[in-house]
């Protein structure tokens, strides 16, 4: 397995903070040009990768890293690149589908439509998944760059924020809500101390 890691990232500045994982036995990540793109573009929206890893087309291996990506608190969105196809080895999308919380089965659909525009029917034998998984969007694109980049520009850049956001509130407002509770009881506890006092 290849790894980068930038370090901790800072989401709080309007920045997406990605975890990218390009799968394929036939490269490296010095030969992934798949990764390249992603980089590219994550970067011309100022966005930034936080970590960029790559594997062979190992249903465990993928599922692990994946698992682990979306538990970082530096990674806003998890992006996978290959292995999505109709060959045999293609396991990305039976890896990481078990481990999504909620299918975003829109992105699919929407990905079919513009890709359809680009290749015509050949689309068919293209797969992608998008979801949420510990509050986490996870995207699973082809490995083709061109895929790449369509799905990035066309639909991932615009609405990534969007569904971080989302996938998120919930989790800020139990935060806000524990520290009410919290004080809450604090004040309590004062009280009962004071007027117990003799």
């Amino acid at each position: 397995m290849d790894e980068t890691d930038a370090g901790d990232a800072n989401s709080g500045t309007g920045t997406l903070c990605t975890g990218v994982v390009t799968i394929a036995s036939s490269r490296e990540l010095a030969t992934d040009e798949a990764g390249e793109v992603i980089g590219t573009v994550l970067d011309e929206n100022g966005n930034e990768i936080t970590v960029r890893e790559h594997v062979g087309a190992d249903y465990d291996r993928v599922q692990s890293i994946v698992s682990r990506l979306v538990e970082r608190d530096d990674v806003d969105v998890v992006v996978t690149a290959g292995s999505t196809g109709v060959e045999p080895s293609d396991v990305t999308i039976e890896a990481v589908e078990p481990i999504l919380e909620k299918e975003l089965t829109t992105f699919s659909e929407l990905f079919a439509v513009v890709a359809y525009e680009r290749i015509g029917t050949a689309v068919v034998a293209t797969r992608t998944l998008a979801g949420i998984a510990e509050r986490t969007p996870v995207f699973c694109l082809p490995g083709d760059p061109d895929a790449v980049r369509l799905a990035l520009e066309e639909i991932i850049v615009s609405e990534a924020a969007q569904l971080v956001d989302r996938a998120r509130r919930d989790e800020s407002a139990s935060d806000d809500d524990s520290d009410a509770e919290a004080n809450d009881t604090t004040d309590a506890d004062d009280s009962i101390d004071v007027s117990s006092g003799n």
